[in-house]
C-alpha cells in the first residue's frame, strides 16, 4: 500500500497471487517522481525569492535610517533617538495597512499560522497578490524598525511560489500542498542555511504528515535551496559558534532547568501577545489602522533602545560571542519584548523566529552569569528552547541551532532544553502561538501525529467469514423475497465453486418487481461484477476504507485473489470495531505485576 492511500485503493490490482502489486503504487511512484522534479523548480525559485526578500528588507532599511540607496548591512546600534525613530515605524505600519485593507488581508499575520490555514481550508491555493505583497510589507515592517525576522514573511512567500507553481497543472490537494510546503522550505533553507531544520519544520508545523508523497519532495527543495544559498548568500554557517561548557556531570539537569526557564518565558508572552490582540480587537477604528499603532509602541521602544528595532541578527551574533553589560541585555530583553508583542498584535508583517531567538537568548545569557561555562552556551540554548517551547517543534530547534552554529557537540545539551521547554508549554498552554490564532479564527486543528489504525490491520484480520450468500442460480422471484425480507440490505451472489459474481441489493429487488417478466431468469443473470469493488484478505484496511468512499459502498466483498472465490465481507461496523480496540488500547490502563502479588 503506498502513502498515497485513496489513489492506490481505487484502482483495483494487477496480476494474482502473492506477487501481485496494486495499479496505484505504480501511478504513485510516478507522480512522486514527478513532485520531485517539481521540486527543484519551486526549491530554485524560493532560494531566489529568499534573495529578494533580503535585499528588499538591507534596502529599505537603509533608506529609512540611513538615507542610502544601496544593500549593505549595518546595523541600527549607530542609530541616534530622534523624533524620526517613532515617526518612521508609524508610517511603515501605515503603509502595511493599507496595503493590507486594499491589496491582500492575507499579508497581515507572521506567515506561518496564514500557511497553515491555506493548506486546511483553502486547497493549499495562494493568489499571486500575496506571493507579491507579503515580501514587500515584510521589508517594510522590518525596514522602518518591526522587530521581526525574515523566515516568516519568506516561509509564506516560499510558501504561494510552490503553491502558484502547482496550479499550473492538474494536481490534488496533497499534491498542491507538498509544493506549497516545498517553496516554504526551501525560502527557510536560503536564508538560514538549515536545510535539515527547514524540513523537519515542514513536518512538525505545516505537512502534519510523514510520508514518501510529501517528505521527499520537500527535501529535494531544500536540498536544492542549500545547493543556491553559496552563489546568493555566505557560505557555512549563519551564527558561527564553538563552546565547550565543561559541565558537570549533572550538568544536563540544569540545560532542562534552563530549558524550563525557557518554557515559562513561552508560557508568558503567548498569553501576553493574545491579550494585545484582544485589546486592538476592542478598539473602536478599523484594523487598518493598527499596525500604525504598533508601529507607534515600536517607535517609543526604540528610543530606549535602537538595537531592540530590526532583524536583531547582529545581536544573536553578540549574545553568542560577544561582550555585553547585563544592564544592556536586561534593556534589550524588555524594550524587545514589549515592542514584538506590540507591533505583532497589531496585525502588521512580519516573522517570529529572529525574535524568538533573541528573547530566549538573552535569558539564557543572564542566566549563564550565574551558571558554570560561557555564558554564550546557555544563550544558545536559551534560544533554541524558546523556539522548541513557543512553536511546539522541539525536533526542528534542536536541529536548527545546530545549523546556526555549526557545533554539533551541542546536540545532547539542546535537547535537554528544547524537550523542557515544550513539556512545559504544553503543560501550560492548550495550543501554541501559531495555532492558538487559528482556532481564534473557527478553525481546529491537532499537532499530535500517529499512525492511522486502518494501515496496521489487515482485512483478514477483522472480516466476517461467515457470510450470507445467495447462490447464482436462484430463480428472480426467489431472489427479490429473500432480499426484502432477509435481515441482510444486501447479499454477495456466488456461483456453485464460490465465485462471486456479483452483489445484490434490495433496491435491486424493487427495481426487478417493477420491471417484471423475469420469472424465468436467475440472479446471475441480472447482476455483473464488472464494476464490483473486492478486496483481498492481504489488503490493509484503509484500501477498504478508499474503496467505500470512492464507490459509496458500506459493505466490500473479500474474494481470493487467485480464484476469485468469496472468502469473506466487511462492513462499516467493522471499521468501528477497529477504532474501538485502538481507543482502549490508549485507555484501558492495568498492571500486570500489582504489588503485593506473589509469584
Amino acid at each position: 500500500m503506498t502513502a498515497n492511500t485513496a489513489e492506490a485503493g481505487a484502482s483495483g490490482t494487477v496480476a494474482s497471487g502473492a506477487g501481485r502489486r496494486p495499479l496505484g503504487d505504480f501511478t504513485a511512484d510516478r507522480r512522486l517522481l514527478m513532485l520531485a522534479a517539481m521540486a527543484v523548480v519551486v526549491g530554485s525559485g524560493g532560494a531566489g525569492a529568499a534573495w529578494v526578500l533580503i535585499r528588499l528588507i538591507t534596502l529599505t532599511t537603509n533608506l529609512v535610517w540611513f538615507g542610502r540607496f544601496d544593500v549593505v548591512s549595518r546595523s541600527l546600534e549607530t542609530l541616534s533617538p530622534s523624533a524620526w525613530m517613532v515617526a518612521a515605524p508609524v508610517l511603515g505600519g501605515l503603509v502595511i495597512g493599507l496595503m493590507a485593507r486594499f491589496g491582500s488581508e492575507k499579508i497581515r499575520g507572521h506567515g506561518i499560522p496564514e500557511a497553515i490555514e491555506a493548506i486546511l481550508i483553502g486547497g493549499s491555493r495562494m493568489s499571486p497578490k500575496v506571493a507579491v505583497l507579503k515580501p514587500i510589507s515584510s521589508a517594510i515592517s522590518i525596514g522602518t524598525g518591526g522587530p521581526f525576522g525574515a523566515e516568516g514573511p519568506i516561509i509564506m512567500t516560499g510558501g504561494a511560489i510552490g503553491s502558484l507553481f502547482a496550479q499550473f497543472f492538474h494536481l490534488s490537494a496533497a499534491e498542491r500542498k507538498t509544493l506549497l510546503v516545498a517553496g516554504a522550505a526551501a525560502g527557510m533553507t536560503a536564508i538560514f542555511g538549515t536545510p535539515v531544520a527547514a524540513v523537519l519544520l515542514a513536518v512538525e508545523l505545516l505537512l502534519f504528515e510523514w510520508r514518501p508523497r510529501s517528505f521527499i519532495p520537500v527535501a529535494v527543495a531544500a536540498v536544492t535551496a542549500a545547493g543556491w544559498r553559496p552563489g546568493l548568500f555566505d557560505a557555512g554557517p549563519l551564527f558561527p559558534f564553538s563552546a565547550d561548557p565543561n559541565l558537570p556531570w549533572w550538568g544536563l539537569l540544569l540545560c532542562a532547568g534552563l530549558g524550563a526557564l525557557a518554557g515559562l518565558q513561552s508560557g508568558l508572552l503567548t498569553k501576553l501577545l493574545y491579550g494585545l490582540e484582544d485589546a486592538f480587537e476592542r478598539l473602536p477604528i478599523h484594523w487598518m489602522w493598527w499596525p500604525a499603532l504598533g508601529g507607534l509602541g515600536v517607535g517609543l521602544g526604540g528610543l530606549v533602545e535602537p538595537r531592540a528595532l530590526g532583524v536583531g541578527y547582529d545581536v544573536i551574533r553578540d549574545l553568542l560571542t560577544g561582550h555585553l553589560l547585563v544592564q544592556a541585555v536586561v534593556t534589550l530583553l524588555v524594550v524587545k519584548a514589549l515592542i514584538w508583542l506590540v507591533a505583532l498584535s497589531s496585525g502588521t508583517s512580519g516573522g517570529v523566529l529572529a525574535p524568538l531567538l533573541i528573547l530566549g537568548g538573552a535569558m539564557g545569557w543572564l542566566a549563564g552569569q550565574v551558571l558554570p561555562g560561557d555564558p554564550g552556551f546557555w544563550a544558545l540554548l536559551g534560544m533554541a528552547a524558546m523556539l522548541g517551547g513557543t512553536m511546539r517543534s522541539p525536533l526542528t530547534s534542536v536541529i536548527f541551532a545546530i545549523e546556526l552554529t555549526g557545533d554539533w557537540r551541542m546536540l545532547t545539551p539542546l535537547l535537554a532544553a528544547c524537550v523542557a521547554a515544550y513539556a512545559v508549554t504544553v503543560l501550560l498552554l492548550k495550543r501554541s502561538i501559531l495555532t492558538e490564532k487559528i482556532a481564534r479564527r473557527g478553525r481546529h486543528i491537532t499537532r499530535e501525529y500517529g499512525v492511522d489504525p486502518y494501515e496496521l490491520v489487515r482485512v483478514s484480520e477483522v472480516m466476517v467469514e461467515a457470510v450470507d450468500t445467495l447462490p447464482g442460480d436462484l430463480p428472480i422471484p426467489q431472489a427479490v423475497a429473500v432480499l426484502q425480507q432477509g435481515r441482510h440490505r444486501v447479499y454477495p451472489i456466488v456461483e456453485a465453486s464460490g465465485r462471486l459474481v456479483g452483489m445484490a441489493s434490495r433496491a435491486d429487488a424493487l427495481a426487478w418487481r417493477v420491471e417484471g417478466g423475469l420469472e424465468t431468469q436467475t440472479v446471475a443473470e441480472r447482476v455483473s461484477d464488472a464494476a464490483l469493488p473486492v478486496a483481498h484478505p492481504d489488503d490493509v484496511v484503509a484500501r477498504v476504507v478508499a474503496l467505500m468512499l470512492a464507490t459509496g459502498q458500506g459493505r466490500i466483498p473479500v474474494t481470493d485473489p487467485a480464484t476469485g472465490r468469496l472468502v469473506g465481507l466487511l462492513a462499516r461496523k467493522d471499521l468501528l470495531r477497529i477504532h474501538a480496540g485502538t481507543s482502549r488500547a490508549e485507555e484501558e490502563r492495568q498492571a500486570y505485576f500489582p504489588a503485593g502479588r506473589r509469584g
